[in-house]
């Protein structure tokens, strides 16, 4: 059976690692880099790195930010935020990124998973969906860090994009983004059981729990958090000797 992975993942800002609650009200959460090395070293098993203003601020990654994660990090890491083209993914990748998020240039550019897909390989390319759950019970997926909502269904976006060749999905529940009481089981279970590629739950991971029941009901082949491990809530370490406890396979 594959091992469920751990992934932390660093929301930056301005170079410093920030973290909010439904996507607003950041505070400081360190060094992205010291980060990255701590969480590496504690047995995470993948990380990811979102430059969560560089779509809305029309800039571009940081290509320098992850030359330096590349130096101190040994495990595997993505890249977000502003990417939009080829050229943008080979400048990561040549520095030491592993793979790449693609959110709402992608969105607007559905053929870009394509283009990336062919020139990178799928497993290169990640989607991230940013989604919320309105009041007619559906999911929508929403643009731009949060900020602009599309009449688009998240189920729908993501079976297109796993058809456009993304080889990933990270899905981020507006909805539970930093309320810490469980991620959203519903649309990550409808994901994971009906797409071909593994799902990344994310959003509202706040106990051991939460992580035993997004793998266990869900079937999400990896669970993403970001406060819980910045703030020292929950160790990495301490996390998969949990799950492992629940029968739940984890790379010690």
């Amino acid at each position: 059976m594959l091992t469920k992975r751990i992934i932390p993942c660093l929301d930056i800002k301005d170079g410093r690692t920030v973290k909010g609650t439904n996507f607003v009200d950041l505070r400081d959460a360190g060094d992205p880099v010291e980060l990255g090395a701590l969480y590496a070293k504690q047995g995470a098993d993948e990380l990811v790195f979102l430059d969560i203003t560089a779509t809305v601020e029309k800039r571009k990654t940081l290509v320098e930010l992850v030359r330096r994660i590349a130096r101190h990090v040994n495990i595997p890491f993505t890249v977000g935020g502003g990417i939009s083209s080829i050229a943008d993914v080979n400048a990561l990748l040549e520095n030491g990124a592993d793979k790449i998020s693609v959110n709402t240039a992608a969105f607007k550019d559905p053929e870009l998973i394509t283009r990336l897909a062919n020139e990178f390989g799928s497993q290169c390319v990640v989607l991230a969906i940013d989604t919320k759950q309105e009041a007619d019970g559906e999911w929508y997926v929403y643009l731009n860090g949060g900020r602009t909502k599309t009449p688009s269904r998240c189920f729908d976006w993501a079976k297109q994009a796993v058809e456009l060749g993304a080889g990933e999905i990270l899905l981020t529940s507006m909805n539970h983004d930093g309320m810490k009481q469980g991620f959203a089981l519903d649309i990550t279970k409808r994901l994971a059981e009906n797409l071909s590629v593994p799902v990344i739950a994310s959003g509202g991971g706040g106990k051991m729990e939460h992580f035993k029941d997004v793998f266990n009901q869900a079937n999400a082949d990896a669970a993403l958090a970001a406060s819980i491990f910045h703030f020292n809530e929950i160790s990495i370490p301490e996390l998969k000797e949990y799950l492992e406890l629940n029968n739940i396979p984890v790379r010690k």
